[in-house]
């Protein structure tokens, strides 16, 4: 089984702390979650980066940012990418192709970090990776789609 490379925006760390009324909510709730259950289990790589750290810190609800802060230090961290130089470099030109600042550091790190994918839920920035997809050097995903085709015929596990 191949051991999958994943890097998270931080739309999918702050997910499961979303109001989970909303049927698309619950199940990107679900997968994001099963993404982790396979991080804490060994099986895949999480990959994460200082602009996750810095998201995080950033949540305006003290109550949210304090669960989501636990929930990301839960997540074994296999890969730790800095924003050095070639990161801010990386970032500016996918700036220039459309990206928020912010997304293009984590594109940045993603690809530094050499993710297999990059999961977000942020539905604007996964149209323009796919219309940029050419221009990426990692897939940008939602969680839900990225999950049901890496555990199709696999009992979901």
């Amino acid at each position: 089984m191949k051991t999958y490379k994943i890097y998270f925006d931080s739309c999918c760390v702050s997910r499961p702390y979303d109001n989970q009324m909303q049927n698309r909510i619950k199940s990107e709730t679900t997968a994001i979650m099963q993404i982790i259950s396979r991080f804490w289990n060994g099986e895949w790589q999480s990959i994460t980066s200082k602009v996750l750290q810095f998201e995080i810190n950033q949540i305006s609800d003290s109550t949210k940012r304090s669960f989501v802060k636990a929930l990301f230090t839960s997540i074994p961290q296999a890969i730790f990418v800095s924003v050095g130089v070639s990161e801010t470099f990386r970032g500016k030109q996918l700036e220039a192709l459309g990206f928020k600042e912010y997304d293009a550091l984590h594109i940045a790190c993603a690809e530094t970090g050499k993710a297999d994918v990059f999961l977000t839920t942020d539905d604007a920035l996964i149209r323009r990776a796919k219309r940029l997809r050419s221009q990426l050097r990692v897939r940008v995903e939602d969680p839900n789609t990225w999950l049901q085709e890496h555990t199709r015929g696999k009992g979901g596990n």
